[in-house]
């Protein structure tokens, strides 16, 4: 029998109350997509940017500049002078991908059920969170998000795609 002062295991609902506690955020982030089709990883970095419940921006500063901004249903992406908005459940597939980091940013315990199965693994001091999604025409794309982080702070995400192919996204405060 484990003794009375015996911690229970850090769950998804400590992690989503440790995250949620922070309402607004920006770091800066160096990703890498690596491709199948591709010689050698893609690389680009930029500036992220959060504030509760539900807005998100990706700003990419190099190699070139282009950003996507979700404000709610909506999203707004910029590559130079061209712009393009549109209401994100019109684009599942994407829609998947931005509730998880926006979901996990946030801490919307809610938002991350619904779209995914979810793990727990760690402490709060260093803790994974995988992430499955749970639409099939999804996981035809998305095998899984791993997002990685110390206490209330994101510090890895590496989407892996069906294929083999998959992106890792560090950040930086």
């Amino acid at each position: 029998m484990p003794p009375l002062h015996a911690q229970a295991a850090f769950d998804l609902p400590q992690l989503m109350r440790l995250l949620a506690e922070v309402r607004s955020g920006e770091a800066t982030f160096t990703a890498q997509r690596h491709s199948s089709l591709l010689d050698r990883p893609v690389e680009s970095s930029g500036r992220l940017s959060f504030q509760a419940p539900d807005r998100f921006v990706r700003e990419t500063l190099k190699p070139r500049s282009e950003s996507i901004a979700v404000d709610g249903n909506t999203i707004v992406m910029r590559q130079g002078s061209r712009s393009r908005t549109l209401q994100l459940d019109s684009v599942p597939e994407a829609a998947v991908i931005v509730e998880a980091v926006r979901g996990t940013l946030t801490g919307n315990r809610e938002a991350i059920e619904r779209h995914f199965e979810a793990q727990v693994s760690g402490a709060p001091a260093k803790w994974t969170l995988l992430l499955a999604p749970r639409a099939p025409r999804l996981r035809e794309l998305v095998t899984q998000i791993a997002v990685t982080g110390e206490r209330a702070a994101l510090r890895e995400i590496t989407i892996s795609m069906t294929g083999g192919d998959y992106s890792v996204m560090k950040i930086k405060e």
